[in-house]
């Protein structure tokens, strides 16, 4: 398939995808994370233990969601700077 692409694009374009499929995951993950989570001060940190012990695959979705709160920020701050290292905001269709 030849679809139109401009000759400048390179890795540093990806980003701004990883960032939303990173929210999205956030999302989906924190959710997950809540349904199961009490916040009463006895309890909160027994519920996070419950989670990471009991609930299948909890360990996994908990660590997907710390993990995934850096990743988003290292995605962000990569967006951001590769938008002021070319000049993105000097275009007025951008705005």
């Amino acid at each position: 398939i030849d679809l139109p692409a401009p000759s400048n694009i390179s890795a540093w374009w990806n980003f701004g995808s990883l960032l939303l499929l990173c929210l999205i995951m956030q999302i989906l993950t924190g959710l997950f994370l809540a349904m199961h989570y009490t916040s009463d001060i006895s309890t909160a940190f027994s519920s996070v233990a419950h989670i990471c012990r009991n609930v299948n695959y909890g360990w996994l979705i908990r660590n997907l969601h710390a993990n995934g709160a850096s990743f988003f920020f290292i995605c962000i701050y990569l967006h951001i700077g590769r938008g002021l290292y070319y000049g993105s905001y000097l275009y007025k269709e951008t705005w």
